[in-house]
C-alpha cells in the first residue's frame, strides 16, 4: 500500500453556502481543530461564520461547542 501523497501547496478559500470559493489556487486546506491537511478533494466540512474548515464532523462540532461558551 502506498503512503498518501503529501500536500504540496495551501489553498486560500471564502467558505460560503453551500460551496465554497478559491482565492488562492492549492491542493490542501488545514483543519482549524487539528491542523491536519484536507485535501480539497475530501473537504466535506467548514463554518460559514468562522471561515475554518474540518477535517471531520466530530470536529466542527468540537469547535462549535468551544464557540458557545465564550
Amino acid at each position: 500500500m502506498n503512503p498518501p501523497p503529501r500536500p504540496r501547496a495551501e489553498a486560500k478559500l471564502i467558505y460560503g453556502t453551500p460551496e465554497f470559493e478559491i482565492v488562492q489556487h492549492g491542493d490542501h486546506v488545514r483543519c482549524a481543530v487539528s491542523g491536519a491537511p484536507i485535501p480539497l478533494e475530501a473537504l466535506n466540512y467548514w463554518s460559514v461564520e468562522l471561515q475554518e474548515a474540518y477535517a471531520s464532523g466530530e470536529l466542527m462540532t468540537k469547535r462549535w461547542v468551544e464557540t458557545q461558551k465564550s
